[in-house]
């Protein structure tokens, strides 16, 4: 059986891409307000994290710049590109038909 912070494969890209959309973040800050947000139950660790985000760069979705962090630290911040806006649009209208697929499933079945 799951456990309820297993992501459903390929939800960890739309969970950056939306927490970015608010505003620029560091890796460590995208992966705390995730986890807020779900009210702990979704959490991303560096392994996953940082390849996900590496590939988001690649694609073209996100651009990072370093910057100094809330600590003073220097941090890559990552934001969102137009083509980014555009992916987000598109996965959360694919995320949106699946979810409601599998409740009728779930409800139905």
């Amino acid at each position: 059986m799951s456990k309820p912070t297993d992501l459903v494969q390929g939800t960890l890209d739309l969970l950056i891409l939306r927490v970015i959309a608010l505003e620029p973040m560091h890796g460590w800050a995208i992966a705390q307000r995730i986890r807020h947000v779900s009210n702990d139950e979704l959490r991303v660790g560096q392994g996953s994290l940082y390849p996900a985000l590496h590939k988001l760069e690649q694609q073209g979705w996100i651009e990072a710049e370093w910057a100094a962090s809330e600590n003073n630290r220097r941090a890559k911040y990552y934001t969102l590109t137009r083509a980014g806006r555009k992916a987000l649009e598109s996965e959360t209208a694919q995320w949106e038909r699946l979810a409601a697929a599998i409740s009728l499933v779930v409800r139905r079945a």
